[in-house]
């Protein structure tokens, strides 16, 4: 299993949320099959997401369109704040 993990700020959580919950890059299409959100309990303004995939490709694809499409619109991403910390992680059990 592979999961994409991305951190980043954000303006404001419920307007985060609103846009991840419109799935501009359909997750399921994508390949995800499984997600997470996380914030840290001392800054409410940051978010990490984990994706999960059977396949690396698959996350590096997902990467590269989140990159090229949602990251860059202020109507797809409008709590973003900055550029997103991201890595491809390989399950190790």
């Amino acid at each position: 299993m592979y999961t994409l993990q991305i951190e980043h700020k954000i303006k404001d959580f419920g307007m985060w949320k609103t846009a991840f919950d419109r799935d501009p890059v359909n997750r399921a299409a994508s390949g995800v099959t499984g997600h997470r959100i996380s914030r840290p309990v001392e800054d409410p303004h940051y978010v990490v997401v984990e994706l999960d995939f059977e396949q690396r490709d698959q996350a590096e694809a997902l990467l590269a369109n989140l990159r090229a499409t949602v990251w860059n619109s202020s109507s797809a991403a409008p709590a973003l704040q900055g550029v997103p910390t991201t890595r491809i992680l390989e399950s190790a059990s």
